[in-house]
């Protein structure tokens, strides 16, 4: 891995760090937990895989920071994130469905979802 692919790693692991601040104490806790667990997951994949990582979490950052406002969700904004379509699901492999129903009940549990 290059330096300069690490330092742009480093820049948006920092950022999405960052952004998570303004959400709710229950959603930024359990956010931090998960971004962090991803970036270490994906710490050594391929170069392919990690182009794909990279364009989704820089596609999450961007959609995080026009949701949030300086001081949290900006005014009238009923929730945060964006709905997956039956097509990105469809893309998804096993482990991905099961870690996806794993944050679901997690949510849940905590009564923010």
């Amino acid at each position: 891995m290059n330096s300069i692919h690490v330092l742009q790693v480093r820049k948006l692991y920092k950022a999405i760090l960052k952004l998570n601040r303004a959400l709710p104490p229950s959603l930024m806790g359990l956010g931090n937990a998960y971004v962090k667990e991803e970036f270490k997951r994906h710490k050594n994949c391929n170069e392919t895989q990690a182009k794909i990582f990279l364009a989704e979490w820089t596609c999450y950052a961007i959609d995080l920071s026009n949701q949030l406002g300086v001081k949290g969700i900006k005014k009238g904004l009923t929730s945060i994130g964006s709905s997956l379509t039956e097509e990105q699901l469809n893309k998804f492999k096993d482990d991905q469905i099961l870690q996806l129903h794993e944050l679901l009940t997690t949510l849940k549990s905590k009564d923010v979802g």
